[in-house]
């Protein structure tokens, strides 16, 4: 960013922030150029007191003046502008002007409103006169009391607990020599009620019968009703109590009426908990001047019984005019709040005097105690019901001390520390634990106390405003000061205002608690927090909060409303051009909406920003509200005290810890509390991306503090996004557009410019590591809000946040090496997103096409249950280049399992094709599952495979034979093996001669050879026809049921033709016909398998080839006959053997192993003469042991049953003898 372009940024920033005010108060302009001096005056007076009521200024001055003005409300339509002040009249209230010139009066010294009866009581030069609200015209005549030295002494309490006494406003009137309570009706003259003999009193501060009474040197409480006091402390630490008064005592005070009473606190009533203890025009103005005059002019007024006898002014005779001690001029007493009072123990001792200063100079003399103590000014508050807040000190530039007293005289409470003896003091806030009442708004719970002191701060003799606590510890952190400079300083290059009072003399600052609350409108407020339109598209370009549509300037909002408009047109046209798609059930928007919805946003956003204060300042002819300041503003002001370039990314972490954990109290306080949270992570991440750009290393902490702010901010992540031009294009703005704070826009707006403006560098188009970890962190954060209603323009939020983090996924990905694990590794987190759903799903397939990720492209289309694409994206990969990812390693297996779960069945039946062309063993299983949601039966899955993949056919006929037992199929897949083998041997000569090459090298082998059928299986080719082969043999040997099921003539007839090459097939389809001896004699001569000849015999000939492992039924075994008579033909064939010796040597072991199937005689006559006995030895020796035990066992059986005959008999004599002899009669 050049220079030119700083510049432009500055100035924005200087339109929408206003000047940094970090303290607890702001000052803003109530009326400006106050028209002090009147047409041919040269002497410029000053502002002595004001006092602001129901929209009207009284403006009393040093010239005896009081300035009346009007407060015209600003338009409806502009909330944020300030009333205008109208002078309706000048007023020179009555008063002797010899005496002012005497006594050093300062003019208009005090102003109170009694709103309840309309009045107002202005003194002047040590005359009290008496207006009608709110013109100030005159009442009661020409009643005028003189020689006053002060007025006040309203009951706080009534005005607290917003009741009055029913008989009009009771006042009190100091004059020399005593007090005198006045009641002032609405119609009625005012009169006297009470006189108390108490001289010298100044200032008097009253709750209930008890007041704070302050002369020109001490301080003490007052009975007004029992006409008692009790000394407190003077004003000064040099001075002592007058002689007689012991501090903390109770003292009779001289009055002929007056009645002993033991305790003044008993005849106080007890009170709850108030508010601020400022009464509707109870107040002390800045400049009391000298207060101490002559009687005034006597008026009788009847009086109820057992009152004085007294007038108004007058206590029945006729007093000196002798002035009293003067002071210097000073500030307004103010109405402070308070609550509930502590407990105080009434022997607590008094605090001792503030100790000198230790600052002097080293080489100054030692201070010596003067013989006359300092005219210090008063200052009694009262913060709450029975409290009163007292000052002391030693002079003006020394430090003084602020003590906090009771009803009983008590000190309680911590003391308050003051750089210097206050000039003015005002009290603001009702403590952190008092309750509002119906004078107190809820909000103001802090308890203040602000003082107009000369050089606190700098020691530069200039006035300023020292700000504390009052309501807690001085140990706590609440408890520190702050200072607020209401000095001048050049006027800001720019123009602006920036809240700084212009003109100021040094010696001219007063302060002041007006009787009510007035509302005040802070438009910095609602800049910040209403919400603006953040363009990233550039159509109109930026949008300032300060040109808000609001304008007060009807040209200005008109020309503003048509910009809008146009840009609304155009915007709506770059859509259709660009192909957008408008979503058909959102109708189109109105014309204007979006300076409707500014208006909107303007006026709500307003409405936070009026706040209630009744405390003003003034300081040469300026007047302005002091006014809290709003948390909007105070914390914004501390965010911009960490700079800009660069950002101290500290104290922005300081104003979010301070902030943390804070629970909002109000509305204002709520947006505030986000709007702050917000900007701040905002400066922090564009901190953090400038660094980073700059090739800066951020720390760990850093990078975990912004991520943190990202996520305890709320703010709409494409706001974020947008300030990174590789994600940028990911925003979805919506028809609507992103709404934010004007103060957030700001700083983006700068950051966009400034991007920009920048060379096109890879730091700046690239993102590292760290930051695409903090935005993966970030962005699932907000991907956890789904659902929530908190979310504005949720749709385009989270297309925009499911677009961004699976492509800063991706990225994260790509730069994962290959060594970490999968569990570890961004991929799993990549897997889980797209498995969740996103809302972007059309951008998703556009980012995964582009970075090739199409085994993530299948998983997103399974979150939509889109099992065409899903399949069709294995495809692609199946068929594609090798995944050198390994993500799709069984991808074939995933392909046949998915096939199983979905429900469409022309899906299922083309993609399992497609399988079994490529995997047939695979293929054939996503028609066989059982489980599969979608099935198919068997003659439909043979003509689809002979259809789309016909080298499926025989797995499929394979699984329904073998797997199934289906015998339907026996003969189609015989007929597929047979083709297959009889097409190798018609077009092969090799393959025919490898077959009678197997069967001579199998007779070749020596003894003990394995079966051929083992031979044959170990020794294959791993050719298709050879397996299909074996498979064959095993088909036609088959003892499961299914071997007996085929059409054996049809597969005799197509094989005959190769009886030399498929010898062991001829061999099993002679025993199914019963050709016994031919299957014998070509498993002797043909293959030389003699171990399966001897199974043919034992089993049966369609046993020949049966699987080695299962039983056998009972009903497939020969009988004993069969297998004698197969025996037989078996010996025939082995006594034919062309080999002498291996006829010998089977011949023999044949015999011997099965001799119990012979018959030895038949043995004996097929046997050559020419072999030696010894050759057939251990047949007859086996034959002659069998015949001898058949022998024997015949004999055995024989002498058995002739025991058995003989038992019969004698059982029979003994049956006959037990019946004895029967008769028979003859016929």
């Amino acid at each position: 960013m050049d220079a030119a372009d700083n510049e432009v940024a500055s100035r924005k920033r200087r339109r929408l922030d206003p000047e940094e005010e970090t303290g607890p108060y702001i000052l803003r302009t109530l009326i400006d150029n106050v028209p002090l001096t009147g047409e041919g005056e040269s002497d410029k007076p000053e502002i002595s007191c004001v006092e602001v009521w129901e929209g009207n200024l009284y403006v009393g001055t040093s010239a005896a003046e009081i300035l009346h003005f009007v407060l015209i409300p600003s338009d409806p339509d502009d909330a944020s502008a300030s009333p205008t002040p109208i002078l309706a009249s000048r007023l020179q209230p009555p008063h002797a002007a010899s005496a002012a010139k005497e006594q050093r009066q300062a003019g208009i010294q005090q102003i109170i409103v009694l709103p309840k009866v309309n009045k107002a009581c202005i003194l002047c030069n040590g005359t009290l006169t008496f207006y009608s609200l709110p013109e100030l015209s005159p009442a009661f005549g020409t009643t005028k009391v003189r020689n006053c030295n002060g007025i006040g002494g309203i009951d706080l309490d009534l005005h607290d607990r917003g009741t009055d006494g029913g008989d009009g406003e009771h006042m009190m009137i100091s004059f020399k020599d005593r007090i005198q309570l006045v009641r002032v009706g609405e119609s009625e003259k005012p009169r006297s009620i009470k006189n108390i003999d108490y001289p010298g009193s100044l200032l008097f501060v009253r709750r209930g019968p008890i007041a704070c009474v302050a002369t020109s040197h001490s301080y003490a409480l007052l009975d007004v009703d029992h006409q008692q006091k009790i000394p407190l402390f003077s004003i000064s630490s040099l001075n002592e109590l007058s002689s007689g008064s012991i501090a903390g005592q109770v003292e009779d005070v001289p009055s002929s009426s007056s009645r002993p009473i033991s305790k003044i606190a008993s005849s106080v009533p007890s009170a709850p908990a108030t508010g601020p203890a400022g009464p509707p025009g109870h107040g002390r103005s800045t400049s009391l001047g000298a207060l101490v005059g002559a009687l005034g002019m006597r008026q009788q007024s009847p009086r109820p019984p057992g009152e004085d006898q007294s007038s108004l002014g007058n206590t029945g005779g006729p007093r000196d005019a002798s002035p009293g001690p003067s002071v210097s001029p000073s500030r307004p007493s103010p109405r402070p709040a308070g609550h509930d009072s502590r407990a105080a123990s009434p022997e607590k001792p008094l605090p001792l005097p503030p100790p000198e200063r230790s600052d002097e100079p080293a080489n100054s003399p030692a201070p010596t105690r003067p013989q006359q103590a300092p005219n210090l000014k008063p200052h009694i508050l009262s913060p709450r019901s029975n409290e009163f807040l007292l000052t002391t000190g030693t002079a003006y530039a020394e430090a003084g001390v602020g003590m906090f007293v009771n009803a009983d005289g008590d000190v309680f409470r911590s003391t308050l520390q003051f750089e210097r003896y206050p000039e003015a003091l005002v009290i603001d806030g009702r403590g952190l634990d008092a309750r509002p009442t119906e004078s107190t708004p809820n909000d103001d719970l802090e308890g203040y106390v602000l003082a107009v002191m000369r050089g606190a701060k700098d020691g530069d003799g200039r006035r300023g405003l020292e700000i504390q606590r009052w309501d807690v510890d001085a140990g706590e952190d609440a408890g520190k000061k702050s200072w607020m400079d209401v000095l001048p300083r050049p006027a800001p290059s720019d123009g602006s205002e920036g809240g700084v009072m212009a003109g100021v003399g040094p010696s001219d600052l007063g302060i002041r608690q007006l009787c009510a609350y007035n509302e005040v409108a802070i438009r910095e407020v609602g800049e910040r927090l209403s919400l603006f339109r953040l363009r990233l598209s550039g159509n109109g370009g930026p949008e300032s909060p300060s040109g808000s549509i609001d304008s007060s300037d009807s040209r200005t909002k008109a020309s503003l409303e048509q910009v809008s408009k146009e840009i609304e047109l155009f915007e709506s046209r770059d859509s259709a051009e660009s192909g957008g798609t408008p979503e058909p059930q959102q109708p189109p928007l109105p014309r204007g909406w979006e300076a409707k919805r500014r208006r909107e946003e303007d006026q709500f956003a307003r409405s936070f920003g009026t706040l209630r204060t009744r405390i003003v300042v003034w300081s040469g002819d300026r007047i302005s509200w002091m006014v809290r300041n709003p948390m909007a503003i105070r914390l914004d002001a501390a965010l911009a005290s960490a700079g800009e370039l660069p950002l101290d990314r500290r104290k922005v972490v300081q104003v979010l810890n301070s902030v943390r954990g804070q629970e909002p109290r109000t509305e204002a306080e709520f947006l505030s509390l986000g709007y702050i949270r917000q900007k701040a992570s905002l400066l922090l991440f564009t901190s953090l991306v400038r660094a980073m750009a700059q090739g800066i290393q951020i720390p760990q902490e850093d990078r975990k503090a912004t991520e943190e702010a990202l996520v305890e901010g709320g703010l709409d992540p494409r706001v974020i996004l947008a300030t990174l031009p590789t994600l940028r294009e990911e925003v979805v703005e919506g028809r609507m557009g992103i709404w934010i704070h004007g103060g957030i826009k700001a700083v983006a707006e700068e950051f966009l410019e400034s991007a920009g403006s920048a060379d096109d560098s890879e730091g700046s188009t690239t993102l590292s590591e760290d930051l695409l970890r903090l935005l993966q962190s970030y962005l699932s954060a907000w991907r956890r809000k789904k659902g929530f209603g908190s979310v504005a323009d949720e749709v385009e939020v989270f297309r925009t946040v499911d677009a961004a983090l699976l492509r800063v996924l991706l990225h994260l990905d790509a730069l994962s090496p290959p060594s970490v694990a999968p569990a570890a590794s961004f991929r799993v987190e990549l897997y889980a997103l797209v498995d969740q759903g996103v809302d972007c799903f059309d951008r998703a397939i556009d980012l995964l096409e582009e970075s090739g990720r199409l085994y993530v492209l299948s998983r997103l289309y399974q979150s939509r249950k889109m099992s065409s694409k899903v399949l069709q994206t294995w495809r692609r990969i199946l068929e594609g280049p090798p995944d050198e990812d390994g993500e799709f390693a069984d991808g074939e297996l995933e392909v046949r399992k998915y096939l199983s779960k979905i429900r469409q069945p022309e899906t299922v039946q083309s993609y399992g094709t497609w399988l079994a062309n490529r995997n047939s063993k695979l293929g054939v299983q996503v028609f066989a599952d059982e489980k599969s949601r979608v099935r198919f039966e068997p003659a439909q899955v043979i003509q689809i495979l002979r259809r789309g993949a016909p080298d499926a056919v025989k797995e499929y006929l394979e699984h329904l034979v073998f797997a199934k037992q289906n015998t339907q199929y026996t003969n189609d897949l015989i007929a597929h093996y047979l083709d297959t083998v009889l097409s190798v041997l018609e077009s092969s000569e090799s393959a025919r001669l490898t077959l009678i090459r197997s069967y001579e090298t199998y007779r070749a082998l020596h003894p003990p050879r394995p079966s051929y059928r083992h031979f044959i299986s170990d020794n294959a080719t791993g050719e298709e026809w050879w397996g299909n082969r074996l498979r064959l043999l095993q088909l036609l040997g088959g003892t499961h049921g299914v071997a007996t099921e085929y059409d054996v003539a049809a597969v005799l007839g197509r094989i005959e033709p190769f009886e030399q090459e498929l010898v062991p097939e001829m061999i099993i389809l002679d025993g199914r016909q019963g050709r016994h001896a031919q299957a014998l004699r070509l498993l002797t001569h043909g293959l030389g398998d003699f171990d399966t000849a001897i199974n043919y015999c034992l089993l049966g000939g369609s046993s020949i080839y049966r699987p080695g492992t299962g039983p056998i039924a009972k009903e497939a075994i020969p009988t004993r006959e069969e297998q004698a008579s197969l025996f037989g033909h078996l010996l025939s064939e082995f006594l034919r053997i062309e080999d002498a010796d291996e006829r010998v040597e089977q011949t023999g072991n044949l015999l011997e192993r099965f001799g119990g199937w012979y018959d030895v005689q038949q043995v004996l006559s097929v046997i050559p003469d020419s072999w030696s006995i010894e050759l057939i030895a251990p047949f007859l020796i086996s034959a002659f042991r069998r015949i001898v035990h058949e022998r024997n066992e015949t004999m055995v059986a024989k002498a058995l049953s002739g025991s058995e005959n003989l038992m019969l008999r004698v059982s029979f004599i003994d049956e006959c003898e037990k019946v004895g002899p029967a008769i028979e009669a003859a016929e």
